[in-house]
C-alpha cells in the first residue's frame, strides 16, 4: 500500500484535507495516509470536537513550527518536515492551498525525490506583493500533479510551461467540504450558536471578514475600510468576527466602526456557516469566502483590487469593488435594492473533487 502525507498547516487547510480524508476512507483501497501538522498557527479550537466535526482523525504527526517572519516559518516547518520524511518516507506529498506549509513542505519533499500533488494548483492573482502568490508559483514549479480548481488555474500552469499530463482539473475539495457540512448544520441544533442569537436579534444583515495586511495593518488602509463599513451600515447592520491581527490594528489606532458593525470574536466553522450563509451580502478579503458564498448564492463583494480567482467573478455571486469606500458602498447598495448580478456554480464544483484527486493518485501511484 502507498502512503501519502496529508499537509496542513492552519485550520482552513485541515477543511481542505478532510474531504480527501474521507474519499481516501471510502474509495483508496491502495492508498493510506498521515495527516501532518505542520504548527504553522497555533489554534486553540483544534482539538477533538473541530477534527469529530470534520470526520476526520487528529493529526498524526504535529511539527510545532511555530509563528514568526516569513523565513523562519518556512525553515522551521522545512526542518521539523524533512525530519518526518527521513524517519518514515511518503510515497507522495499532497499539499493544499497557498500558505508557508504548502511551499516549504513541497520543497523538502521535491528535494528528497518524493512526488508532490498540489491541490488548487494554478491560481494567480498577479499580484507579487502577496506572499501567497509567491508561495502558489514555486509550488506549482516543482509539483509532479496539479489539480485545479477552476479554468483558469488550467489555463495559467500551461501558460507556464506545465506539461498538460500533470494537470487534472478536477474542482474544489474546499467546496466537497462545505456542502458536507452545509448538510450536517441541517440536522444540527444552532440554538446554542453565537450566530442564531445575533440573526434573532438583528434580522438582515452583513457579514464582514477582513484580515490581510494591505487592509488592515496600515492606519490610512484600516482608516478606508472603517469609513467603508460604516457607510454600509447605514443601510444595515453588519456582523464582523474580528480577525485578531485585524483587533490589535483596531485598538492601536484607534479606529471605530460605528455601533451598527457588530463586532464579534472569530467563530468556528459552523457557527460562522450558519450566519453567513443567511447574510444579504458579504464583504471580504478572503479568497475562500469568496468561492464558498458563489455556490451558497449569497453576494460576495471582495474588497481587493485582484482575484486569484476569476470564475466567482465569471461565473458568480463576487465583485471586485477594490478598496475605495465610495465604490464598496456603492457595490453594497445595489446588492440590497435587488440589483446585484445572479450567479450560477461552477462546473466540477459538485462535492466530488476529491474523489477525483484520489482517482488520480491511485492510478499514478500504483
Amino acid at each position: 500500500m502507498k502512503t501519502l502525507y496529508l499537509v496542513a498547516g492552519a485550520r482552513p487547510n485541515f477543511m481542505k484535507i478532510a474531504p480527501l480524508v474521507r474519499a481516501l476512507r471510502a474509495h483508496g483501497a491502495n492508498l493510506g495516509f498521515k495527516i501532518i501538522h505542520t504548527g504553522q498557527h497555533y489554534d486553540h479550537d483544534l482539538n477533538e470536537v473541530f477534527f469529530d466535526e470534520l470526520g476526520i482523525p487528529a493529526p498524526d504527526v504535529s511539527l510545532g513550527a511555530g509563528s514568526g517572519s516569513h523565513a523562519q516559518q518556512t525553515a522551521k516547518i522545512m526542518i521539523g518536515f524533512e525530519d518526518a520524511c527521513r524517519n518514515h518516507r511518503p510515497d507522495c506529498v499532497l499539499v493544499v492551498g497557498d500558505v508557508n506549509s504548502t511551499l516549504a513542505c513541497s520543497i523538502v519533499a521535491k528535494k528528497l525525490c518524493i512526488p508532490v500533488a498540489h491541490v488548487e494548483a494554478g491560481l494567480r492573482s498577479g499580484d507579487m506583493t502577496m506572499p501567497e502568490e509567491i508561495n502558489r508559483i514555486v509550488t506549482d514549479a516543482i509539483s509532479d500533479f496539479l489539480f485545479a480548481t477552476e479554468p483558469s488555474g488550467v489555463n495559467n500552469l500551461l501558460d507556464e510551461g506545465k506539461p498538460a499530463a500533470r494537470i487534472h482539473h478536477v474542482g474544489h475539495v474546499m467546496i466537497d467540504n462545505l456542502l458536507y457540512q452545509h448538510d450536517k448544520l441541517a440536522a444540527t441544533d444552532t440554538s446554542a450558536f453565537e450566530s442564531s442569537g445575533l440573526k434573532t436579534r438583528l434580522g438582515a444583515y452583513g457579514v464582514v471578514t477582513l484580515h490581510r495586511p494591505s487592509n488592515v495593518d496600515a492606519r490610512d488602509a484600516l482608516g478606508r475600510v472603517g469609513v467603508m463599513l460604516r457607510n454600509v451600515a447605514q443601510r444595515i447592520p453588519l456582523v464582523f468576527p474580528v480577525h485578531p491581527r485585524t483587533r490589535v490594528s483596531l485598538d492601536k489606532f484607534g479606529i471605530s466602526l460605528g455601533d451598527r458593525v457588530v463586532l464579534t470574536g472569530p467563530l468556528p466553522y459552523m457557527d460562522f456557516l450558519n450566519l453567513w450563509k443567511d447574510a444579504k451580502l458579504v464583504l471580504t478579503d478572503s479568497g475562500g469566502l469568496q468561492e464558498e458564498t458563489t455556490v451558497l448564492g449569497v453576494p460576495c463583494v471582495t474588497v481587493r483590487e485582484n482575484t486569484e480567482r476569476p470564475i466567482t467573478v465569471e461565473q458568480g455571486t463576487n465583485v471586485i469593488a477594490g478598496t475605495d469606500p465610495e465604490k464598496v458602498r456603492d457595490e453594497a447598495f445595489k446588492i440590497l435594492e435587488g440589483r446585484g448580478k445572479p450567479g450560477q456554480r461552477p462546473d466540477l464544483w459538485d462535492g466530488k473533487a476529491a474523489e477525483r484527486v484520489v482517482a488520480i493518485l491511485e492510478r499514478e501511484l500504483a
